[in-house]
């Protein structure tokens, strides 16, 4: 197969597809367009290595320079693409050039959501330039506030308690990571900050962020005020739909996509956070927000354009590190289903399944990653747990 494959945006999804497409024996030209200006990267490292300052930019790196040009990749960071022409096949970029394509993949991810502020101290944080000024404020302030008890609010808080700094987390929900764990588990979370020295407030709603000139002071709903040297706002992303959008595509939080990473627009399919399609395991629409599943539906849409199945349903899984422990989570995790647990919390050696029906739908585990796996397996299988394998058979 020859053409044009023009590839918009450098995260893992991308970048997995553009070398998917070769490694699957695609020979004609392929266009990997990036507006960040590096390398493709291991995001993931943004809230921790790269923040903590433990790892150097190289070694989040994906694939060094020499690949992309061996394997004939035109990668072209700090490359905007300005629209989309989806009757013309072609896209136009920051430059002005109109660049034609046989098949256009849209991989623009997801931005950080962010409080409306006009401080000049209040940070997000999604690329390795929002690392460089979140670090240097915490170097200089010493104190961080942070809205916001998801996975990045929670890694980061992590990081700079390891970096000295005085730490609030301010979570609007009642528990942290309450999109993907338990509130047994949520609470054992709670807990390993407060042994660090975090000061955790759950059920707080800010709804003022203000730059005092000397610090950043933020305002509950219930009228209660936290004041630090700086602050970063945490409170999830959205997808970058923007270009999608403007081309006319079908967008509803995240381009629509079918089984075959298809969108509305002919010869244009889409993949990792900026999409949302149905998920047969979960019954419904999904928008996967993970590495992992960014990486897998890259490889996915790659052989998609190249007329191959697309494999198997993916269960989505991740994990986060926090205060040197490592926390793994797989599927849909929702506050009526019944949990079992294997080990104790207390331990944190565990592995805690959301059974629904009878049938494993979620599992969170620390130090138990081989259950974990076989966990997903199960999930993916739509087996019952009546079903589940010896090495799991102490959790009923």
């Amino acid at each position: 197969m020859s053409g044009r494959v023009v590839i918009v945006g450098t995260g893992v999804a991308g970048a997995t597809a553009a070398q998917t497409l070769r490694r699957e024996g695609y020979v004609g030209e392929i266009v990997l367009l990036g507006a960040e200006p590096d390398l493709p990267y291991r995001r993931p490292a943004v809230s921790k290595e790269l923040l903590a300052g433990t790892a150097s930019f190289d070694r989040t790196v994906l694939k060094p320079v020499k690949f992309w040009a061996d394997n004939r990749i035109d990668l072209r960071p700090a490359t905007r693409v300005e629209s989309i022409d989806t009757d013309g096949a072609t896209v136009r970029l920051g430059t002005g050039e109109m660049l034609g394509y046989d098949s256009l993949l849209l991989a623009t991810g997801a931005r950080a959501r962010s409080l409306e502020t006009a401080a000049t101290r209040v940070h997000t944080l999604r690329t390795r330039s929002d690392v460089t000024a979140l670090q240097q404020a915490i170097d200089v302030g010493g104190s961080l506030l942070i809205v916001g008890g998801g996975l990045i609010g929670c890694e980061v808080a992590a990081t700079a308690r390891g970096l000295g700094a005085e730490v609030t987390l301010l979570n609007a929900g009642p528990a942290l990571l309450d999109r993907v764990v338990p509130d047994s588990v949520s609470e054992l979370v709670r807990g390993i900050h407060v042994e660090h020295g975090v000061e955790v407030e759950n059920g707080v709603v800010t709804t003022q962020l203000v730059d005092t000139g000397e610090g950043v002071t933020a305002t509950g709903a219930d009228g209660r005020t936290w004041t630090t040297a700086v602050a970063l706002v945490a409170i999830g992303s959205e997808p970058d739909t923007t270009l999608a959008e403007a081309a006319g595509l079908a967008v509803n939080d995240g381009i629509v996509i079918d089984q075959h990473y298809r969108t509305s627009a002919p010869g244009v399919f889409a993949a990792g956070d900026v999409t949302t399609g149905f998920h047969p395991l979960r019954e419904g629409f999904d928008r996967g927000q993970h590495w992992n599943t960014a990486m897998t539906s890259g490889a996915a849409a790659a052989k998609a354009i190249l007329g191959q199945p697309a494999g198997p349903v993916e269960v989505p899984w991740g994990w986060t590190d926090q205060h040197g422990l490592s926390l793994q989570f797989a599927g849909w995790i929702h506050p009526y289903d019944e949990i079992a647990v294997d080990g104790t919390l207390e331990s944190r050696d565990f592995l805690a399944v959301a059974l629904r029906g009878g049938r494993p739908v979620g599992a969170v585990a620390m130090a138990r990653p081989r259950e974990l796996r076989a966990t997903r397996a199960l999930i993916a299988a739509g087996e019952p747990w009546s079903a589940i394998p010896p090495e799991l058979a102490r959790v009923r």
